[in-house]
C-alpha cells in the first residue's frame, strides 16, 4: 500500500479496463432503467384499452419478476472462459433483446424478451466486477470498483432524460396516432450498447491473475465450479453471507425502490383526477414527472455509493454495511409513506436513492473480496443473481400484498404506503447477517 492518491497507481491500460467495464455496467443499468420507465406504458398498450389498472399493475410485476431471473450461468462462464470474453457476450445479449422488446406484440413475447435481457444484465455485473478487481493495483481496487458503481448512475440518468424528452413530445401530441409509441423507441435506443462490443474486442485482455488461476495443470481444480463454491466450507460460508447481504438490497431496490415510478404515477393520477382532468390531458405530464423522479433518484444514488466508498476505506466493510442497511430501511419507508406533493419529489426521492443504492456500492467492492480467483465471477454472480431470484419473488409478493391491502382500505395510494412500509423490513435481514460476514478491508484478494 502507498500513501499517494489511488488514481496515481493506474497506468493507461488500467484506465482502459476501468473505462470499458464502466461503460458495460453503465449501459447495463441504462437498459434496466429503460425497462422500469417504459414498463407501465408498454403493458398498458400491449394489454389493450379494456385492461383495468389492477390487471396492468399485475402484469407489470410479473414482467419484472421474469426480468430478474438469469445471469448465474454467465458468472460461471466468466471463470471458465475469461472475464473479457464473457462480458462481450453479456453486452450482446442484453442489447439485442432490449432492442427486440420494441417489437413486442403482446405481453407474453414482451416478457420473453425481458427474460432473455435479464440473462445478460445479471451476468455482466459479476464478470465486470471480477475483471476490475483483478486488473487494478491493490491500493486502487476498492476505489475503482466504487467508481464503477457510481458511473452506473449516468446510465440510469440517461434513460430518464430520454424518457423526459419523450414525455415533453408526448405532451405536445407528437405521438398521437403514431404506431411507434415512446416506449418502443426507448427500447430501440437500448440496443445501441452492442456497438461497445466492437470497441472492446481487440484490446481488452484477460487479467494475469485469472490466467494463472485457470492453469489446471498447476491448480488441479476447475474454475467456475458451483460444486466447489458450495462444497468448500470457507467459500460456502462466504457465498451464503454474501447472498444474505444481497437479498435485502436487491429486493429493496427491485421489489420496492424501482416501483417508485408506479407509486408516483398513482399519487399524481389521484391528484389530477381530483382536479377534474382527463387522462389524455395529463399523460405527458406523468411521463415527464416519472423521468424527473428517475433522475433525482439516481443522482442521490451516485452520492450514496460515493459515501459508502469513502466510509468503508476508513472504517471497514461491516460498519459501512450496518449504517447502509439502517439508512435504506428508513429512507425507503419514509419516502413511500410521506411523499404526497410535487415538491416532495425534489428532496424525498434523492434521499431514498442515496439510502437504497448505498448498499450497491458495498456489493461491488465486497463480493469480489470474498472468493478466490477461480471462483470470483461465480461467487459474485451467485450472491447477486440468486438475490435477483429472491427479488423476483419479492416483486410478485408486493403485487399481491398491494391488491390485498387496497381491497381493505379502498385507496390505491394508501395501499402503496402500507405495502412499502411493510416490505422495508427486509433490510433487517442484512443487519442479522453482518455478524457472520468476514472483514476484508485492507486484505489482498484470495488466491
Amino acid at each position: 500500500m502507498t500513501n499517494q492518491p489511488w488514481h496515481r497507481e493506474l497506468n493507461g491500460y488500467h484506465w482502459f479496463v476501468l473505462l470499458v467495464c464502466a461503460l458495460g455496467w453503465l449501459f447495463d443499468c441504462f437498459d434496466q432503467q429503460l425497462f422500469n420507465l417504459a414498463r407501465k406504458p408498454a403493458i398498458t398498450e400491449l394489454l389493450g384499452p379494456d385492461a383495468s389498472p389492477t390487471t396492468i399493475d399485475s402484469y407489470g410485476y410479473r414482467t419484472t419478476a421474469v426480468f430478474l431471473f438469469g445471469g448465474l450461468a454467465f458468472g460461471v462462464l466468466g471463470d471458465r472462459i475469461g472475464r473479457a470474453k464473457t462480458m462481450m457476450l453479456t453486452i450482446l445479449v442484453y442489447s439485442a433483446f432490449t432492442g427486440l422488446s420494441a417489437l413486442a406484440r403482446g405481453v407474453w413475447d414482451f416478457a420473453f424478451y425481458r427474460f432473455l435481457t435479464g440473462l445478460g444484465v445479471g451476468g455482466e455485473f459479476a464478470v465486470g466486477v471480477a475483471l476490475v478487481a483483478e486488473a487494478m493495483p491493490p491500493a486502487a481496487r476498492s476505489h475503482a470498483l466504487g467508481w464503477l458503481q457510481i458511473v452506473s448512475a449516468v446510465g440510469n440518468v440517461s434513460a430518464a432524460v430520454i424518457n423526459l424528452g419523450f414525455g415533453v413530445m408526448e405532451g405536445q401530441g407528437a405521438f398521437d396516432g403514431a404506431d411507434w409509441k415512446p416506449w418502443r423507441l426507448m427500447f430501440v435506443v437500448g440496443a445501441l450498447p452492442a456497438l461497445l462490443v466492437v470497441f472492446i474486442q481487440s484490446k481488452l485482455k484477460e487479467p494475469e491473475q485469472w490466467r494463472r488461476a485457470v492453469d489446471l495443470g498447476a491448480s488441479g481444480r476447475q474454475a467456475g465450479s458451483l460444486a466447489e463454491l458450495l462444497g468448500d466450507p470457507r467459500w460456502r460460508r462466504n457465498a451464503l453471507v454474501g447472498l444474505a447481504l444481497a437479498i435485502p438490497g436487491v429486493v429493496g431496490l427491485w421489489g420496492i425502490g424501482f416501483f417508485s415510478f408506479d407509486f408516483v404515477r398513482t399519487v399524481f393520477t389521484a391528484h389530477f383526477e381530483a382536479e377534474g382532468r382527463s387522462p389524455a390531458d395529463y399523460k405527458g405530464e406523468l411521463t415527464q414527472l416519472v423521468g424527473l423522479v428517475s433522475i433525482l433518484q439516481n443522482l442521490g444514488a451516485a452520492c450514496g455509493v460515493y459515501a459508502f466508498k469513502r466510509y468503508t476505506e476508513r472504517h471497514g466493510r461491516r460498519k459501512a454495511f450496518a449504517i447502509a442497511f439502517v439508512l435504506a430501511m428508513l429512507g425507503t419507508a419514509g419516502a413511500f409513506w410521506f411523499l404526497d406533493d410535487f415538491y416532495d419529489v425534489f428532496w424525498m426521492i434523492p434521499i431514498m436513492g442515496f439510502c437504497q443504492l448505498t448498499l450497491f456500492g458495498g456489493y461491488v467492492i465486497y463480493f469480489p473480496e470474498l472468493f478466490p480467483t477461480r471462483l470470483r465471477s461465480t461467487g459474485t454472480s451467485f450472491c447477486y443473481n440468486v438475490g435477483r431470484y429472491v427479488a423476483a419473488a419479492g416483486a410478485l409478493f408486493m403485487s399481491g400484498l398491494i391488491k390485498e391491502v387496497e381491497a381493505h382500505v379502498g385507496d390505491p395510494v394508501l395501499a402503496w404506503r402500507y405495502t412499502a412500509l411493510s416490505m422495508s423490513s427486509i433490510f433487517l435481514l442484512g443487519l442479522l447477517a453482518l455478524p457472520f460476514a468476514p472483514e476484508t478491508h485492507g486484505q489482498p484478494l484470495p488466491e
